[in-house]
């Protein structure tokens, strides 16, 4: 009988009864050693008429990719993976090792793991439980957690069992139970249920010292009959010696059985007996283990009561004892991963045959994502080298999978050991890059910089093109940092670089002393063919994200919108096609800049919601700060004030979207005709050290606008001379357009107002050019000229009405009222408005042609969650089914 948990279930029993109304969930119980969490988990799941799997972290696993993943899933993959999309399938089967093929990101696994879920729960709802989730291998923690978090319509409920205390498990985005003591009524009873005939004396010392934590309640009835307990430990090595007692109690043969079990923890009974038997131990020494309760075995698998259990005998077991079992388990066990973790734990001095199995153990890792699992390997084969220039490459390599594990720290503690003693130049950069990548992590990018332009100019002499490489990361930091020194560096860098222009490397070069010149506030004008040298640049480096992205961004600053755009697309689709999660958010957001300088709102709204939402599952802070500024922005424009600010808020708490958070209230207020409160709010940027980043620069218009409505023509015309380099640089019909419009506010005039209008026609971009004949109406307006001015006010109002910019057109509507119009009847944005940015994207995909399972890989949903999103956007687009959309999705576009 489970004592003092109605609440605790009774939350659960909520979670249970959504998913059986349509609506999945997940729940993290937290607590001590020994508080109930498994007690709690069994409860549940024998009370639940739902279908359950059951999965477990295994401590002596924990560094084997993807075992947790496959014990969970393994008594149903048979019948459910043949199921899954092509990519997803093989990622999984890539995972478990069950086919050869390329290695998959490590968020397509847990795509697969969301669908496999949702093919499971086809029938009935179905309950996943995860118990001692704090010793999940990392790829498996990552897999589960990413499908978790993104859990929608599959109906189902997943529980993780996490013990506090021992190696973190952090889940962000998921709703935590924390497990406490029980009340005194609630112990007392369990104490009584287990150990009637106790002496008031020893009960009531139970109930003190245990602190209400049940596994403690149970177990030190007979530690306190028989030991002085006189002194006061802490809980966890109380119980400890508690189990460690009755180890010992047992016969020498069953220890040596116990303490193999404890080893290795597979659970495989025959491997058990197998390396049981080289030191003594046969089946027959089962059985005082089990009637003790230390162990249960149930068929041929083997488990301890609790992992206390395991925990003290191994760690009660003298060192030559726990050598011996894993020498005999190395020697028992068929897996090479685990031969090698047994053989290397079994080692007390370097072993160049065990290292070499443990370097392979990692290769095998890293093919399978497992970047954890291969920094623990690489670092334990570097212990066990025998020769020092292979102890430094292994090093490396450990710092290197540390780094992509995202373990930073240590990655860095293993960079700084191993890089006074390399020899291979490919080698030092692999170790420059990783402290350069803590140094950022860290906020130091003046640290970052340094260390890569030092590696830079050591490569200038002997590899040129290697140097271009590395200067694209200097680039980065520089870029970020916003200090003109370190650009002036970088400037001095790049002049001591010699490249023949058909060299395959000329065009980054090119690309790279234009940007560090735009940061120095030296560059007015783009290089000649800018467009053919990009095209290069991006042909040279097609295999290179980082270049390709920066390539992106460098079109963006010389007003080339739509090949940025082209660019950032291809990044996406081939990140999307080769499963690299991780650089989605980036290629998404440069996207999202794109589509709107490009006017392409609509599209750029979905886009950065999708940027926010995996940029936030995969911990990326930098590029959800940027993708929340963004959806910020183009919520400023819409008039949606609640949600701009919630949105800047979230932004601005992080640098690198602070600038994008600024402009986007900055913008809300403008629109709502708040020149005060816009003008704070963009002379921030106005101010900015950071002249060169495109929400600084591309604000100026903005800050014009407000200035001129408050009478500060000065600054307006300072501002508009900073915005007119920016014209020459990118001499683009959009922006060229909006200088005129600049113009025209401060010097108002017919000319200027129809020299900007005619070069809208040739590029029109419909916000920009609905701005222009706004301000145009409201000058024709105020000089008395109300028929013309009602011509230019009715255009610009249809238009914003188009868009759905709600605080513009209601400005243009008043003008048009205030100019004596009659009645005016407003249009509708029409229904693509009334969609959520999921719900749209959604549509949109499904309106291509696009089958749910087709839209659940490329949005990262699981296709249940896409049918959902379907059925709530019928009734608000007013269609029936599918054929319909693409004609609805035509004529809103």
């Amino acid at each position: 009988m489970l004592h003092g948990r109605e609440s605790e279930i009774e939350a659960v029993t909520r979670l249970l009864d959504s998913a059986r109304d349509g609506v999945s969930g997940a729940l993290v119980i937290r607590g001590e050693p020994g508080i109930g969490k498994t007690a709690l988990l069994d409860e549940i799941a024998s009370r639940s008429d739902m279908p359950v799997l059951r999965g477990l972290g295994i401590e002596s696993e924990a560094e084997l990719p993807f075992s947790s993943l496959h014990l969970l899933f393994h008594p149903v993959l048979a019948e459910h993976l043949p199921a899954l999309p092509e990519p997803q399938r093989q990622a999984l089967e890539g995972a478990f090792g069950l086919a050869a093929g390329p290695p998959a990101d490590r968020m397509l696994v847990g795509l697969a793991v969301l669908t496999l879920l949702s093919c499971i729960a086809e029938r009935t709802p179905v309950l996943c439980i995860i118990d001692d989730a704090q010793w999940l291998d990392r790829p498996s923690a990552e897999a589960l957690l990413f499908a978790a978090r993104r859990l929608g319509a599959e109906d189902v409920v997943m529980l993780f069992g996490v013990r506090t205390g021992d190696v973190p498990f952090p889940a962000p985005g998921l709703p935590d139970l924390h497990l406490t003591g029980l009340s005194v009524e609630a112990a007392a009873a369990l104490v009584d249920e287990h150990d009637g005939d106790l002496a008031p004396e020893v009960r009531g010392r139970v109930l003190a010292e245990a602190g209400g934590n049940p596994l403690a309640l149970m177990e030190l009835p007979a530690a306190l009959r028989t030991a002085d307990t006189t002194g006061v430990l802490p809980l966890t090595s109380r119980l400890q010696l508690a189990f460690h007692a009755q180890a010992l109690r047992l016969s020498g043969p069953t220890r040596a059985l116990l303490l193999v079990a404890a080893a290795d923890d597979t659970g495989d009974l025959a491997v058990v007996l197998s390396a049981a038997a080289d030191l003594g131990a046969d089946v027959e020494h089962l059985a005082p283990a089990e009637q003790a309760g230390l162990i249960h075995v149930t068929g041929q698998h083997l488990t301890f009561r609790h992992p206390l259990v395991r925990a003290a005998v191994y760690q009660g077991a003298p060192l030559d004892q726990r050598l011996r079992a894993h020498r005999a388990l190395a020697t028992a066990v068929a897996e090479p991963d685990r031969r090698a973790w047994h053989l290397a734990s079994a080692a007390t001095s370097p072993d160049a045959h065990v290292a070499a199995e443990l370097a392979r153990t990692a290769a095998l890792a890293l093919t399978r994502k497992g970047y954890a699992a291969a920094a623990a390997a690489y670092e334990r084969a570097s212990q066990l080298a025998e020769d020092a220039d292979q102890r430094t490459l292994l090093l490396a390599g450990a710092a290197e999978a540390a780094m992509e594990a995202g373990q930073l720290t240590r990655a860095q503690t293993l960079a700084e050991r191993a890089l006074p003693r390399v020899q291979l130049p490919s080698t030092r950069l692999t170790l420059v890059r990783v402290l350069a990548t803590a140094a950022v992590s860290r906020g130091d990018l003046h640290e970052a910089h340094a260390l890569l332009l030092a590696e830079a100019a050591r490569r200038a002499e002997d590899d040129p093109r290697e140097a271009v490489a590395v200067m694209v990361e200097v680039l980065q930091t520089t870029w970020f940092a916003n200090d003109s020194r370190l650009a002036t560096a970088d400037s001095a860098q790049l002049d001591r670089l010699r490249l023949p222009e058909d060299d395959p490397a000329w065009p980054v070069l090119t690309l790279q002393r234009w940007l560090t010149a735009l940061t120095l506030d030296r560059a007015t004008e783009r290089p000649p063919d800018l467009p053919k040298v990009i095209a290069r640049a991006a042909e040279s480096r097609a295999d290179e994200v980082r270049d390709l992205l920066i390539t992106s961004g460098v079109a963006l600053m010389g007003g080339l919108d739509q090949q940025a755009l082209e660019l950032a697309t291809l990044v996406s689709a081939e990140a999307r096609a080769q499963g690299r999660v991780g650089v989605l958010p980036s290629a998404l957001y440069y996207a999202t800049a794109a589509q709107t300088f490009l006017g392409r709102y609509r599209d750029a709204m979905a886009t950065a919601a999708e940027a926010l939402d995996i940029a936030e599952t995969t911990g990326q802070d930098h590029w959800a700060s940027v993708a929340a500024g963004t959806q910020a922005y183009l919520l400023a424009i819409r008039g949606d004030e609640d949600n701009c600010r919630r949105l800047a808020s979230q932004a601005l708490a992080h640098a690198g979207g602070a600038h994008r958070a600024t402009w986007a209230l900055g913008m809300l207020e403008l629109g709502y005709g708040r020149a005060q409160e816009a003008l704070d709010q963009l002379m921030t940027l106005y101010h900015d050290n950071a002249q060169h980043l495109l929400p600084v620069e591309r604000s100026l218009p903005d800050l014009v606008e407000a200035a001129v409505r408050l009478g500060d023509h000065d600054l307006a015309a300072e501002a508009l001379a900073r915005f007119e380099p920016l014209a020459r640089r990118a001499p683009e019909p959009a922006i060229e357009a909006v200088v005129h419009r600049c113009r025209a506010l401060l010097t108002p005039g017919d000319d200027a107002f129809h020299r900007a209008l005619t070069i809208h026609e040739r590029d029109s971009r419909g916000f920009e050019h609905a701005r222009t004949r706004l301000l145009y109406g409201e000058w024709l307006r105020r000089t008395r000229r109300k028929a013309e001015a009602r011509e230019q006010l009715a255009a610009a109002l249809e238009t914003f009405d188009d868009i759905g910019a709600r605080p513009w057109a209601d400005r243009a509507h008043s003008e048009l009222v205030a100019g004596g119009a009659a009645t005016t009847t407003r249009r509708d944005p029409g229904v693509l408005a009334l969609l959520t940015p999921q719900e749209l994207q959604v549509v949109t995909l499904a309106a291509q042609g696009l089958s749910n399972r087709d839209i659940a890989a490329q949005m990262f949903l699981s296709p249940r969650t896409v049918g959902h999103h379907l059925y709530r956007a019928y009734p608000k687009l007013g269609v029936a089914s599918r054929g319909e959309l693409a004609a609805v999705v035509q004529k809103s576009s």
